[in-house]
């Protein structure tokens, strides 16, 4: 626990929560003068016992609840990041799921503008894997420019996704599925994915590898076959990083090498120089 981050945190934040839409009303007189919610208050809007608000943010409740984390993470209106962080400060790690179903289905527009400057295939998607932004680059690893609207369901159900994807019962299909079902545990909730779900278990392709597990759960610095549409097979590696502001949303970045697989393609780590 982060004593002093987590005070800040929350100090700042109930600050500027106005009692009055709460059904609280300002003293007129002597007395609080702070402004925002009182800690008696969060209690209150929590429905927790009182004294409960004010042991969390002294810092004095050790291993606090993730469902009062929740409803306070709620009630100051934290954004998904903030959210992380009083997870973090309190001392329960990362978030057990995103604060609101609405999490990571959006990104900045800037992010089109940033895709579309990089040289290699690069798309986003959401934390459903649904196709944001993308560049011409990833337009033409496609038969016609036709990109999927959903890039898992073409990776897994899709059969040009299966041509596409070479050696796919073995080099993709069991490094996916496993992504998926890291996904659904994080957001159990979430119909595209269970959609997704009933559709693998039911295909008489994925079902089998789905049944079989894997702990496989993201595609950074992979390197895996591919038949690409216009310029044939190769190899392709790819880069995987998260949108800060949309939990479980992707880039992915795809460093396209045509012909065989080259004994030395794959680089040295990085790392900062001692």
């Amino acid at each position: 626990m982060n004593k002093k981050a987590l005070r800040n945190l929350l100090k700042e934040r109930r600050a500027l929560i106005q009692p009055e839409p709460h059904g609280f009303e300002r003293p007129t007189g002597q007395g609080r003068r702070a402004p925002g919610l009182s800690q008696h208050q969060v209690d209150l809007l929590c429905h927790r016992s009182l004294g409960t608000y004010r042991r969390l943010e002294s810092g004095a409740y050790s291993n606090p609840p993730a469902d009062l984390l929740r409803d306070i993470a709620v009630l100051f209106a934290l954004n998904e990041q903030e959210w992380v962080s009083l997870c973090r400060y309190a001392g329960i790690g990362d978030p057990p799921a995103p604060l609101t179903p609405r999490s990571g289905k959006e990104v900045p527009g800037v992010w089109q503008e940033a895709v579309d400057g990089m040289a290699h295939m690069a798309y986003v998607t959401d934390a459903s894997w649904e196709l944001i932004a993308h560049n011409a680059q990833f337009a033409r690893l496609f038969p016609g420019g036709r990109v999927p609207t959903n890039t898992m369901r073409w990776m897994c159900l899709d059969p040009d996704g299966r041509d596409t994807l070479t050696d796919w019962e073995t080099a993709w299909a069991p490094l996916v599925l496993p992504q998926l079902r890291a996904a659904l545990a994080a957001r159990p909730d979430d119909d595209i994915l269970q959609q997704l779900e009933k559709e693998v278990i039911t295909d008489p392709a994925t079902a089998p590898i789905w049944e079989a597990g894997g702990a496989h759960i993201h595609p950074d610095g992979d390197e895996r076959p591919l038949l690409h549409a216009l310029d044939g097979p190769g190899w392709v590696t790819m880069c995987a990083a998260q949108p800060m502001t949309a939990p479980g949303a992707r880039l992915i970045i795809l460093v396209f090498h045509p012909g065989a697989r080259r004994a030395h393609l794959r680089t040295p780590v990085l790392r900062a120089p001692q």
